[in-house]
């Protein structure tokens, strides 16, 4: 498959600081990539090194196939720093000044608001709008233009579940319409629903990547319990099979690689004499396996 995005090797330092240390991945033609991680893990240095506000310290990328240090910017819309409207202009108005001085004839603003619901709102002041109109208008800014590649930093920060939603539809039917999105997000339930591959930053590293059907399916998480956990526990740290997760007051969350060998720990367990009180299977969210990844 095309990429449109390739990154090898990149760092950025700043002074003693390494906010980036030699990560490298790609970004398919037609992807909806989430970039997680912490505070303070890289992700908005990654992003802003990719569509050129910053300067790396090392490493390369590559936008499009092109050779390194050329892109073709009109072919990427971004929104890393949410860009200054003017309080007392329209809708309209605030994206004439972005077209110009993007060089895009202003003629594409009516069908950008329609596209992220604002097409109503076109000749209201910015001022009147709420937050998640703002940042609705501020991810129309980026679209003008009708790029290939939208890069956005944190599009739902800040906003209530109403915005999010909104941001999140948005979001979709850009996908749909074979936009290549790159985000960065600390809210994991909405990117579980908006992207098909996720890369995990961990103090400027990346520690795992794939896509959202691979991380879900890695571990079988089932949650345990008997008369007496204690015992429970000692017992299950014996057996190879399992994981012990995590050591709850009434009961055990155990990771398998296969779901299928929880009627072999039963049986297991009642020939030691443990009669298992609770087996309970645990939906695997992003959330989930991304904490268990960090913890790591």
């Amino acid at each position: 498959m095309e990429s449109v995005l390739v990154v090898k090797n990149l760092s950025k330092n700043f002074g003693k600081i390494r906010a980036i240390q030699n990560i490298s991945f790609s970004i398919e033609k037609g992807k909806v990539v989430g970039l997680l991680g912490p505070n303070g893990s890289g992700k908005t240095t990654t992003l802003s090194i990719v569509i050129g506000l910053k300067k790396a310290s090392g490493g390369l990328f590559s936008w499009f196939n092109l050779p390194e240090g050329e892109t073709e910017n009109k072919r990427i819309g971004s929104l890393i720093e949410v860009p200054y409207f003017y309080p007392y202009l329209t809708l309209s108005r605030n994206l004439e000044i972005v077209a110009k001085v993007k060089g895009i004839n202003s003629n594409q603003i009516p069908k950008t608001l329609d596209v992220v619901g604002l097409a109503n709102r076109a000749s209201t002041k910015f001022q009147t709008l709420s937050l998640g109109m703002k940042q609705r208008l501020a991810i129309a800014s980026a679209l003008l233009g009708n790029p290939e590649v939208l890069v956005l930093d944190e599009p739902t920060n800040g906003l209530d579940p109403e915005g999010i939603s909104e941001v999140r539809e948005i979001i979709i039917n850009l996908s749909k319409l074979g936009k290549t999105i790159l985000l960065a997000s600390h809210i994991l339930d909405e990117v579980e629903k908006v992207c098909s591959d996720v890369i995990i930053l961990k103090q400027g590293k990346i520690i795992s990547q794939g896509s959202v059907n691979e991380l879900l399916s890695e571990k079988h998480m089932v949650i345990l319990s008997a008369d007496n956990n204690e015992n429970l526990y000692s017992q299950l740290s014996n057996y190879k099979r399992i994981e012990i997760v995590e050591k709850r007051s009434d009961c055990l969350l155990i990771a398998l690689d296969d779901a299928g060998v929880v009627p072999e720990i039963n049986q297991w367990l009642m020939q030691k004499g443990t009669v298992l009180t609770r087996i309970e299977p645990v939906k695997k969210t992003l959330e989930s396996q991304f904490l268990q990844i960090i913890k790591q």
